[in-house]
């Protein structure tokens, strides 16, 4: 049985530790009737045939052998890479090689663009919320919860709804405070519709000047009202694709003070 796990800071001469047994989950669940984004069709999850045997237990098979569909973008909670943007082939599972990070959490209420209807989260609430904030240590993971947060973010279909963005200088705000790994709990931290220019991707991984191996984004998370701003531990796990971005399971744990 696991028990507690002690974690030493850098330049911390106080220790910390977790509790394994309460994990905080911000991943959203891959399912053919729940969240989607960029217009596509729902996932599919279904069982092949063989020889006419339609493979499901339900249906006779000695077991369940389900093919399943979807796209890391638009179906469910995705970490991705340079390699989104880049005409360079980059993939996550080169990039993301280390899974452990001091993250922040913030909660945010975006401010609404004088010219139109947009919701962005600019550098100077990014600012705010740092500073209201009892930080244990520099962060490398910063957690964006926009408000309002409600549970129908679990379930949601995007298409068409001009969700909340970053600007770019709240993304270069970000690179210039050493957060590495990003995570949101909106489709992109794009405008949804942007004529294919992804100011806020660019910013944050600095392209095209650089080919950036150091930073990933995570979106369409969930984070639920009952865990407070702060900061965590988090562990930000992808499956092993060999591909610009993978269906992810970020997990927080609450840091207790020895």
């Amino acid at each position: 049985m696991i028990k507690n796990i002690t974690i030493q800071l850098e330049n911390h001469k106080e220790k910390y530790y977790i509790n394994p047994k309460k994990p905080i989950k911000l991943s959203l669940s891959l399912h053919k009737n729940k969240n989607k984004a960029w217009y596509l069709k729902k996932p599919t999850n279904t069982p092949e045939t063989f020889n006419k045997q339609i493979m499901s237990v339900s249906k006779g098979a000695s077991v369940n052998f389900n093919s399943i569909c979807f796209n890391p973008h638009a179906h469910s909670t995705h970490t991705e890479c340079i390699g989104h943007i880049s005409n360079k082939k980059v993939t996550i599972n080169q990039v993301l090689k280390q899974h452990l990070y001091i993250a922040q959490l913030i909660s945010i209420t975006p401010k609404k663009k004088k010219t139109s209807k947009d919701l962005m989260i600019t550098k100077k609430r990014i600012k705010k919320a740092l500073e209201t904030k009892n930080t244990i240590t520099k962060p490398e993971a910063l957690i964006i919860r926009t408000i309002p947060n409600n549970s129908s973010k679990k379930d949601k279909n995007y298409d068409n709804t001009n969700w909340t963005y970053l600007t770019p200088k709240a993304c270069l705000f970000l690179r210039s405070i050493g957060i590495k790994h990003l995570l949101i709990d909106t489709p992109s931290v794009d405008k949804e519709k942007d004529n294919g220019k992804l100011l806020a991707h660019k910013a944050f991984w600095n392209y095209p000047n650089c080919i950036c191996l150091e930073r990933t984004i995570t979106e369409m998370i969930y984070v639920p009202n009952k865990i407070k701003d702060g900061t965590y531990l988090l562990d930000l796990q992808v499956a092993d694709f060999h591909n610009d971005a993978s269906p992810s399971r970020p997990v927080l744990y609450k840091l207790y003070r020895i």
